[in-house]
């Protein structure tokens, strides 16, 4: 199954769908929780999720039986963030629910960060990340400025160099620091 997003299609398999923007706050929590990636707190998602230059997500239309479904969610997860038009349905079986997610954050002409690139495990192996992942760096080739630079923290090997992401060590080393140690 082909599923379009500006004009191009990324392959999928059926019963998944790709959807231009971000998902809610308790989407986003449950799915870093679900692949293993640290949460983050609700109050950041409020702002942060908004100011998303261009996020993708894949969405399942299934029976809500594939093990993952989370009831509820925690204090704080309101349904905030995405684009206008992107209210999602999910949690009940029969439902459309986000099984992953990829988001570009940066400045829009120099500066881009590919962040949040996760899939629930239930859900993983089947393609999911690369669609979303061809659909980020379609965006990126259709929207940034040359001279720019695209950046990433790679945290599974050998994924992110078949788009051409390589290693920027020994000429600069990636660093970071939690806003909350400042």
């Amino acid at each position: 199954m082909t599923d379009p997003i500006n004009g191009t299609a990324f392959m999928l398999p059926d019963g998944y769908r790709l959807r231009e923007g971000t998902p809610s706050i308790s989407e986003f929590r449950r799915i870093r929780r679900l692949a293993g990636m640290t949460d983050r707190p609700p109050e950041g998602l409020e702002v942060g999720l908004p100011n998303t230059t261009y996020g993708v997500c894949a969405v399942y239309k299934g029976d809500g039986q594939d093990g993952n479904a989370e009831v509820g969610g925690e204090a704080g997860d309101a349904e905030v963030g995405g684009e206008a038009g992107d209210a999602e349905v999910g949690g009940e079986a029969g439902d459309d629910r986000t099984v992953g997610m990829a988001r570009i954050v940066g400045d829009g002409g120099t500066a881009f960060l590919i962040v949040d690139v996760a899939v629930e495990p239930s859900h993983q192996g089947q393609g999911i990340g690369s669609a979303m992942f061809d659909a980020l760096m379609t965006w990126l080739s259709d929207h940034a400025p040359p001279g720019g630079y695209v950046y990433l923290f790679a945290d599974v090997d050998g994924f992110y160099e078949r788009w051409g992401f390589e290693e920027s060590a020994p000429a600069s080393k990636g660093m970071w620091i939690r806003t909350g140690d400042l």
